[in-house]
């Protein structure tokens, strides 16, 4: 199937935008860990937010949640591992399924990791993102866990079962060792641990890394006044484009990077 709309994020922009798309009859797919795991739903009361004063953090969010879900948005948890234009639409790739939408939005709030010394140099080299894609690859061989993904045990496990020889470490202060393919990591204790691959299964994962040739402006996405980035096909919203770091702001983004992203047909 071939949605509308792929929305990546169940945050206020990304429900936002799962909402318009469904008051328009369009199909709308969300992918996003549990919603309610959200920095908001910790907030006891908000006093901002136009005409709703004294909200709380979490039933806003679950009122949003089922407002999207009630007018027919289809929400998946999981993880988008990458996204990848096709010219007329946009290939998403969700753990090991593959999802196609005429659109894609990124709401997916504010990166809170930074990449992890010789991650990106050798990502797609010993470096992986997701076990069920890749885990087969490493059957018999050392391998090394670290993340913080809510299915990390899960997956983890599911490396064990298939023959792979996992060891799990932390993953603060850790760095992936080798040239041309990962050899190691190095912990931060300075421990070394030989390996063959690296699964760095985190809760989230960093927009240039979802969709590379993504542009950044001062750490967040660049988006022009429709929400477009750089790439076409892929929109933004919410606190990933940027100050300020406002629910106002964000619902309004959500809006209007659907209303833009719909109208591409």
């Amino acid at each position: 199937m071939k949605y509308d709309l792929l929305v990546v994020g169940a945050g206020p922009a990304g429900l936002t935008a799962a909402i318009h798309a469904r008051a328009r009859n369009k199909s709308v797919l969300v992918v996003s860990n549990q919603p309610t795991a959200s920095p908001l739903c910790k907030a006891v009361q908000m006093d901002n937010y136009p005409g709703i004063p004294h909200v709380n953090g979490l039933d806003l969010v679950e009122r949003l949640v089922a407002q999207a879900t009630d007018l027919g948005a289809q929400l998946r948890l999981g993880r988008v591992l990458s996204l990848m234009n096709l010219g007329d639409s946009v290939m998403a790739s969700i753990g090991d399924q593959v999802e196609e939408a005429s659109a894609a939005i990124l709401a997916v709030g504010v990166a809170r990791a930074t990449p992890l010394k010789g991650e990106e140099r050798l990502l797609g080299r010993g470096v992986s993102y997701c076990a069920t894609c890749d885990g087969m690859f490493y059957r018999d061989r050392p391998i090394v866990v670290a993340g913080d993904a809510p299915d990390l045990e899960e997956e983890t496990e599911w490396l064990r079962s298939i023959g792979c020889q996992v060891t799990t470490v932390r993953l603060p202060g850790l760095e992936i060792l080798g040239e041309e393919q990962v050899t190691g990591v190095r912990t931060a204790a300075g421990e070394e641990i030989p390996c063959e691959g690296v699964f760095l299964l985190r809760s989230s994962i960093a927009p240039t890394q979802l969709a590379p040739g993504l542009e950044l402006e001062n750490g967040y996405i660049k988006v022009d006044l429709h929400m477009a980035t750089n790439l076409p096909r892929i929109y933004a919203a919410g606190d990933c484009t940027g100050q300020p770091l406002q629910l106002a702001k964000a619902v309004g983004q959500g809006q209007t990077a659907a209303h833009f992203a719909l109208a591409l047909g």
